[in-house]
């Protein structure tokens, strides 16, 4: 039996590959924009959160709201890349449509489950959660589907 490295999370890192892991993140980046640009679901969301629907304006520091978006989805793809390390490591013919499958499900297990609870206690209901998960569900797919290929 060989000796896992002192510091296996981190030697972990250094296995990735960072250009998918980029890729994808983009990919997913651009993916959630579409899914609540103007022509798409923000209005239906921006509704079910109880707002006006004549003022569509978002308030707030947009800086700090997209660059903590894009945070958070880089943070996202670096764990779909280190789950799929670790899943590619014990199949050996691992690839795109296994990478898609481990992303639709931590979307679904991890990101819809866990949120609905949240999104139903804060009163926001059922639609809202439904369009915000459905995006996350699509984008970790997609990142999936991106690093999957590229491992």
């Amino acid at each position: 039996m060989t000796e896992a490295p002192l510091f296996a999370p981190v030697w972990v890192f250094t296995q990735l590959n960072w250009l998918a892991i980029f890729v994808a993140f983009v990919a997913a980046f651009i993916a959630g924009a579409i899914w609540f640009g103007p022509k798409t679901f923000f209005p239906m969301w921006w509704r079910a959160m109880g707002k006006d629907p004549n003022n569509m304006e978002v308030t707030g520091n947009m800086a700090v709201t997209f660059g903590a978006t894009a945070i958070a989805a880089f943070v996202e793809a670096i764990a779909v890349a280190t789950v799929i390390y670790f899943v590619a490591a014990v199949s050996p013919h691992f690839g795109v449509l296994e990478g898609g499958l481990v992303g639709l499900l931590l979307g679904i297990g991890l990101a819809a489950a866990s949120s609905l609870s949240h999104r139903l206690f804060a009163g926001q209901g059922f639609k809202v959660w439904l369009i915000e998960v459905s995006s996350d569900v699509v984008n970790l797919t997609i990142m999936g589907l991106i690093i999957g290929a590229w491992r």
